[in-house]
């Protein structure tokens, strides 16, 4: 059988244009078609986009996040990439490579997306269209950094500055590094005056490399360096090209432009900022006996971790006696962070406490997002 010769030709823009060739020119009897639907472009689509991790524990621990804040994924089929969130109209989640949601961004594809700082630094390598709406999401911490041998001609090197002082890395022998971050690695050296470095690209196994004597050194993630020590590497001071974790980031093409993406933006924002300032903070409630709201206030502002996020809440508690109304006691009511509550516990004990209750939070709502604030003002809203 006859195959076309091509089916796709390259154009000098490094896009492609489908040749189209006759159907009764082919002999289908033995082909296999694959269907490719062609989505709406960036500028006909009206729905809000938002690109979410498709697997691994990013992935996982994102859909968790989105769910305390009452923003749960529904999917009508786990093998689709496209999936609903009820509480926002007219928005649409897709699923992607951590990469692919900052490239889809870039392209117009994508309005919003969740991944790694890491991510977001290496493929969408400074571009001003990125915006980071929330820098710390709380999961996915890791740092990027360089790593090389405990051993050999590196056992006393422990700093980058050590490393590029070395005398073996010339013109003809340089320092060679194994990494699959192409944008930022060969931007770090550059930065840091390492001149005599070249890069090979690799996805995984990176901690073999060195061994294998195919690199001198690595530049990988890096979360608890149980890997790197089980493989007898270290990393170096001064070698961390920078810290990440899951961040919100957004196109500002799409949050200027585009119908209801900043409105959006904005309840997504305050849910998962309110959610994550919540994040290990309890309301503790007492009753204590005094003579006044005023004089409570005194003996609780008195002690150190009472005084609540603004300052206790005190309301009279009113039993009836002898027939009368009256308020001899007081209901207090502080926010307190989890490290503090036992402490907390034994302070109002120790001022005349009782009846001790205590609940997690699950949003702490400013009067205004801080967050918000600075979005709106690099917009220039």
């Amino acid at each position: 059988m006859a195959i076309p010769q091509t089916f796709f030709q390259q154009c000098p823009t490094s896009t492609f244009t489908p040749s189209i060739t006759p159907l009764n020119s082919i002999n289908c009897r033995n082909l296999k078609f694959k269907v490719f639907v062609c989505s709406k472009s960036s500028s006909d689509r009206s729905e809000t986009r938002l690109g979410l991790p498709s697997k691994g524990r990013l992935g996982t621990d994102t859909l968790d996040l989105l769910k305390e804040c009452q923003l749960s994924v529904k999917q009508s089929n786990p093998r689709q990439y496209v999936a609903q969130i009820p509480q926002l109209s007219n928005f649409e989640v897709w699923f992607q490579r951590p990469k692919d949601i900052v490239r889809k961004l870039l392209s117009g594809d994508l309005d919003l997306g969740i991944t790694g700082f890491d991510d977001v630094s290496e493929y969408g390598m400074g571009s001003e269209d990125l915006i980071i709406v929330h820098d710390a999401l709380g999961y996915g911490e890791c740092r990027l950094s360089l790593a090389i041998p405990k051993y050999g001609i590196y056992e006393n090197i422990n700093s980058l500055k050590e490393l590029a002082e070395m005398p073996q890395w010339t013109a003809d022998r340089p320092l060679r590094v194994s990494t699959g971050f192409t944008y930022l690695g060969p931007k770090f050296m550059k930065d840091n005056g390492l001149k005599h470095v070249t890069f090979s690209t690799a996805d995984g196994a990176l901690e073999a490399a060195p061994a294998m004597g195919i690199a001198d050194a690595i530049l990988d993630l890096v979360g608890s360096g149980t890997t790197l020590r089980e493989n007898n590497l270290k990393e170096v001071e001064g070698g961390v090209v920078l810290q990440s974790q899951a961040v919100l980031v957004a196109s500002k093409k799409s949050l200027t432009a585009r119908k209801g993406v900043l409105d959006t933006t904005h309840e997504i924002l305050e849910r998962l900022e309110a959610h994550l300032r919540a994040d290990d903070q309890f309301t503790v409630t007492a009753n204590m006996r005094g003579s006044s709201r005023e004089e409570i206030a005194e003996r609780m502002l008195s002690q150190s971790s009472l005084s609540g996020l603004q300052g206790p809440t005190i309301s009279p508690v009113f039993c009836k006696r002898d027939g009368k109304v009256s308020a001899d006691y007081y209901a207090i009511v502080i926010c307190v962070p989890k490290k503090d509550l036992y402490k907390s516990v034994q302070q109002l004990r120790g001022i005349g406490g009782s009846g001790v209750l205590i609940s997690p939070l699950t949003y702490i709502f400013d009067e205004e997002s801080p967050r918000w604030r600075q979005l709106l003002g690099r917009l220039g809203l």
